[in-house]
């Protein structure tokens, strides 16, 4: 058998990884300011989750949640207080779209409604619901294609009003900050007029912070630099920084009922030790603050580089555009400067870099971006 051939690969072979730093099987290092799609948050291979992990597989990797597990209940109080959410309560499954299925799910089952509102260049997943609420129609199959999806332009709120005053959409989601879409940021005030505008049509309004979560935007989440409070909020990514495990912070308008939700392998006790090792890290090396200051200072630095057409972005989720298609960069950069980067469409470069980056590794990758750029 061979592997179904979906992913176009660089011809690197990754073998370790080390806080900032990956390695090929040749011993090359890299530098590396994409963390896997903004998984990894608190580094490669750190040693107290390396130590946490290891304790917990070698006492217990699973069992089903038909019984009491007080890994879940303890990630659950953390991130309650952690993030600010304590009065929330907390579903917990594998992955990320999972976590848009089920919100979307919970949204529908509390208002009775079907529709949703999307967002211009949205993504929040590959199946069914999250793909369909998903604004690419290369991905979406025809048995997805259901037309429950209405996709709006970011930061227009007079045309969202108008939508939710017929009062039969069921959810709004929206990213913290665009991930796919080219990071694009939704303006605090539209967010705040759209928590304002869900409120008084019953429309549940749901905060996709997979990737712009955890810390990465300089504040635990990126809507609250809006100061405003969704119904449901999704996460995955860096929640495990590494393992899947992912998640779905839920208001007390909601009530729960047996056998709503369910998952066989979310929340296994070898998962909730991935993600209270992240929250220990988080807290004790400050990660949210340091992804605030390196963040801010890379944006500076990289606002002054005349070769960008535009920089945006909050903390470590940075968005380089450029006028021309940014492939050659993005190649030269990772063959010749051994640096990886993402992108966004054709003309954009992604920095999702773990939480620990640091003054001087951020300079490191300046230096050796100058040198692509010329």
């Amino acid at each position: 058998m061979k592997l179904f051939d979906v992913y176009p690969l660089f011809n690197i072979n990754i073998v370790k990884g080390e806080g900032c730093y990956v390695w090929d099987e040749t011993g090359t290092k890299y530098l590396d300011l994409y963390g896997g799609h903004a998984v990894i948050s608190i580094g490669h291979s750190h040693p107290h989750y390396v130590d946490m992990i290891t304790k917990q597989v070698a006492q217990l990797g699973f069992y089903s949640n038909s019984v009491i597990n007080k890994l879940q209940q303890e990630v659950a109080t953390r991130l309650g207080v952690l993030s600010g959410y304590d009065d929330y309560s907390l579903f917990l499954i594998n992955t990320g779209a999972e976590a848009n299925e089920n919100a979307l799910k919970l949204a529908s089952f509390h208002n009775g409604r079907t529709r949703i509102i999307s967002f211009s260049k949205s993504f929040h997943g590959r199946t069914s619901l999250a793909v369909e609420a998903t604004d690419n129609p290369k991905i979406i199959a025809p048995i997805n294609n259901n037309a429950h999806t209405t996709y709006l332009p970011l930061n227009d709120i007079e045309v969202v009003k108008a939508e939710l005053s017929m009062n039969d959409v069921c959810a709004v989601i929206i990213e913290g900050i665009q991930g796919v879409g080219g990071i694009k940021l939704p303006d605090n005030d539209f967010l705040k007029e759209l928590r304002e505008a869900c409120t008084a049509t019953n429309t549940v309004l749901i905060l996709d912070e997979i990737q712009s979560g955890y810390g990465r935007s300089g504040k635990f989440f990126a809507h609250q630099y809006a100061g405003i409070k969704p119904d449901i909020i999704t996460v995955a990514k860096g929640i495990g920084n590494g393992f899947p495990i992912a998640g779905v912070l839920i208001s007390p308008i909601f009530k729960p009922v047996y056998g709503m939700l369910g998952t066989t392998f979310g929340g296994n006790h070898l998962a909730c030790a991935a993600a209270l090792a992240v929250i220990d890290v988080i807290e004790k090396d400050h990660l949210t603050e340091n992804a605030a200051q390196v963040g801010q200072y890379l944006l500076q630095q990289l606002k002054s580089f005349p070769q960008i057409k535009d920089v945006r972005g909050r903390g470590l989720m940075i968005g380089l555009e450029f006028e021309e298609p940014v492939k050659e960069i993005r190649n030269k950069l990772l063959y010749e400067e051994k640096v990886f980067t993402g992108v966004s469409g054709t003309n954009v470069i992604r920095l999702l870099p773990p939480l620990c980056l640091s003054i001087e590794q951020a300079d490191e990758f300046l230096q050796r971006f100058k040198k692509v750029l010329g």
